[in-house]
């Protein structure tokens, strides 16, 4: 009888050691609760991003059940925002001038819907207000716009432009463009388009810490942006405080990684982006993911007053799995293994056929992964009992062989 249950005993433990044996390759596994339909979505927490490799390929759906462990297949996306963009043709009526400015007459084909308008102008440098309005039928005008800025700098250290007017959308035959200048503008090219925007997923993040660093030697202001724990960052806005205009060139940068040395910490940095924080558009800087705790951000002052930055919000896209549960199991998010590759399942070739609608599901915390242990074989110079062994036997050949070469020459 108890032969027999030691058999039991040894067979359940190896169905569980071969069951588990998927998942002891992973460090994290996070408990998938309330499956209950085939079709499931699971956002990713922003704890496992300083678990995970950065291109998120360690990521794993894994159903525990009494005979084995089943992988249940997933499509990984980041709910950024989707921008499609539309042409829209127009013919230039005419164009006239007057006290007020110079005037520019468009029409378009069966009244399209448009909520941007993009100018050229001949000049290189200018700073002007206009004045958009609408009309069906050439006699009633509508304002769309009016005192809108558009500006345009060019010479040895600047070459910028904002001459994109963005407006709500609408939906006129007759659009009619004042440029408030007394002298003409010289406009040498316009489009107008209709822009659909897809909004994402933004989350914004904590700021843990931050510190500003104005250097007047290098005439240059640096900005050190701290989170609470690593996350995926997609944006950064600057909110400016200055009320004149401004226009400074700036570098952003993510902490990569950090070592400790005899003198303490170092940390190394990895551009991200480039461009110019100016007093006309929007200073929210836009980048491709990066999977950091800190940013650095550098502005160049040149000969000018550092900017007074009254605070900065740091964003993230969410990313978000749709899984397929094929079987009824206990099932698992896994993460954290070194040098995975990036899984290769069927269902990412039929995007089509996979539910928009599925239910969101929730993650419970993580939970270290326990791996079996290795038992520790030591050396065998590190037993000193050995060890003179070996050196008696050896004095004993070498006096061995000494005795027998003095007996032959004898």
């Amino acid at each position: 009888m108890n032969n027999k249950l030691k058999l039991l005993q040894l067979f359940i433990v190896l169905s569980t050691t071969a069951t588990f044996a998927q998942m002891q390759e992973y460090d994290y596994k996070r408990k998938i609760s309330e499956v209950s339909q085939q079709w499931h979505k699971i956002e990713l927490p922003n704890a496992i991003f300083s678990e995970v490799q950065t291109n998120l390929a360690d990521i794993r759906v894994f159903g525990v059940t009494v005979k084995d462990t089943i992988e249940a297949p997933y499509v990984l996306k980041q709910l950024v925002t989707e921008n499609e963009t539309v042409s829209v043709p127009f013919k230039m009526r005419n164009k006239s001038h007057n006290a007020n400015g110079y005037y520019y007459t468009f029409k378009t084909n069966d009244s399209q819907e448009i909520n941007q308008l993009f100018l050229d102008f001949k000049k290189d440098n200018f700073d002007w207000k206009i004045k958009l309005e609408a009309s069906e039928n050439h006699k009633e005008w509508f304002t769309i716009v009016d005192d809108y800025r558009i500006m345009a700098i060019k010479n040895e250290s600047v070459n910028y432009q904002f001459t994109k007017v963005i407006f709500p959308k609408s939906k006129y035959t007759y659009y009619r463009l004042l440029v408030k200048t007394p002298e003409d503008p010289k406009l040498t090219r316009s489009r107008f388009n209709f822009k659909t925007i897809k909004k994402g997923k933004l989350q914004k993040y904590t700021i843990a810490n931050s510190s500003k660093n104005n250097d007047k030697k290098i005439k240059k202001t640096t900005v050190y942006i701290e989170l609470d724990t690593v996350v995926a960052i997609n944006q950064l806005q600057v909110n400016i405080a200055n009320t004149t205009d401004y226009y400074r060139h700036y570098t952003l940068s993510y902490l990569s990684n950090r070592f400790k040395t005899e003198k303490g910490w170092i940390e190394n940095y990895t551009r991200i982006t480039s461009g110019v924080l100016n007093s006309i558009a929007d200073n929210n800087i836009q980048f491709n993911s990066v999977f950091s705790k800190k940013l650095k951000l550098e502005i160049e002052n040149q000969d000018n007053a550092p900017l007074e930055i009254a605070s900065y919000n740091c964003l993230g896209y969410v990313y978000q799995l749709t899984v397929r549960f094929d079987k009824k199991a206990d099932y698992f998010l896994v993460n954290g293994r070194k040098n995975d590759r990036s899984p290769n399942y069927d269902i990412v070739k039929f995007n089509t056929k996979i539910p928009q609608d599925a239910t969101l599901l929730t993650l419970k915390k993580a939970v270290v992964i326990e791996k079996p242990a290795v038992a520790h074989v030591n050396a065998l110079f590190e037993n000193k009992i050995w060890l003179w062994a070996i050196m008696l036997v050896i004095i004993g050949l070498l006096g061995w062989f000494s005795v027998k070469m003095m007996k032959e020459k004898a």
